[in-house]
């Protein structure tokens, strides 16, 4: 039983490094390119937490039409959620990655080195972003679906009326 548990929650090699990794949500299914050679911490983390099914059955609690579309908290709430490597971990920041449009993926946080489990994905270009949030993404198929999660009614909390969800994660290897 402990060698199956370090098996399963321990972190990967550096040499595992799947390119996508597929969202199946309650609109449709959302294909996510990673970006491993600008961000590996940020990449093996949302591959990582994807393959324990840790974003299984959670909400997307912020969405904010023509801005951004987040998700990625256990809690529901907006302050829940860690990384494989603790609590949180530092930022890969590169001049080269911009927030120049929609789907683009990037990590959620509340200040610098503070990432944990919780991401967006941009709906427009969010050029104020730039510096502030890691990239380390891009949606490569299922930007429609993206769009409709974009457009769901939310209260005046920008949290949805009616729950959507990532129904279930998976990392694929090609």
């Amino acid at each position: 039983l402990i060698h199956f548990y370090k098996r399963i929650m321990s972190i990967p090699d550096k040499n595992w490094q799947p390119p996508t990794v597929s969202l199946d949500t309650t609109v449709g299914e959302i294909v996510i390119e990673l970006y491993w050679k600008h961000a590996p911490l940020t990449c093996r983390n949302f591959a990582e937490l994807t393959r324990r099914g840790y974003y299984n059955g959670t909400k997307f609690h912020r969405i904010i039409k023509d801005f951004m579309v987040q998700g990625g908290d256990p809690t529901g709430t907006g302050r829940g959620g860690a990384s494989i490597y603790g609590k949180t971990f530092d930022d890969e920041i590169h001049s080269d990655l911009k927030h120049t449009g929609a789907g683009i993926l990037s990590m959620a946080n509340s200040g610098p080195d503070s990432n944990g489990s919780q991401f967006f994905i941009t709906l427009a270009p969010c050029q104020w972003l730039d510096g502030k949030h890691t990239i380390f993404g891009r949606i490569s198929s299922g930007m429609s679906k993206v769009k409709q999660l974009g457009l769901v009614e939310t209260d005046n909390g920008d949290r949805p009326i009616d729950d959507v969800k990532i129904v279930r994660g998976a990392v694929r290897m090609h």
